[in-house]
């Protein structure tokens, strides 16, 4: 896979609320109402990583996960990147908030 322009980065960040560049990653908070809630979500996201071989960097903070996504084989962001985001992004919904 080959690692998107800065203008690609951009333009495909502009799509997806709540993510923003963090070095050579995307990154976004979500908040949970408690941690039972926070680690639902987790959860749902671990599922799709795995189905998508795409595994994103998780850290957990009582109701509060932040996730980072970079593509470290192509040595930055490629689509891969934004298609999981675009996932993870529709799951924030289905762990109660």
């Amino acid at each position: 896979m080959t690692p998107l322009s800065d203008s690609d980065i951009r333009n495909a960040l502009a799509s997806l609320p709540s993510w923003n560049l963090s070095g050579n990653a995307m990154q976004r908070v979500f908040e949970f109402s408690d941690f039972v809630h926070a680690m639902e979500f987790v959860n749902l996201v671990a599922e799709q990583a795995e189905e998508a071989n795409h595994h994103p960097d998780i850290t957990i903070s009582y109701s509060r996960v932040t996730l980072s996504l970079t593509s470290h084989d192509a040595g930055g962001l490629t689509k891969r990147d934004f298609a999981m985001a675009r996932k993870i992004s529709s799951l924030s919904g289905k762990a109660a908030a």
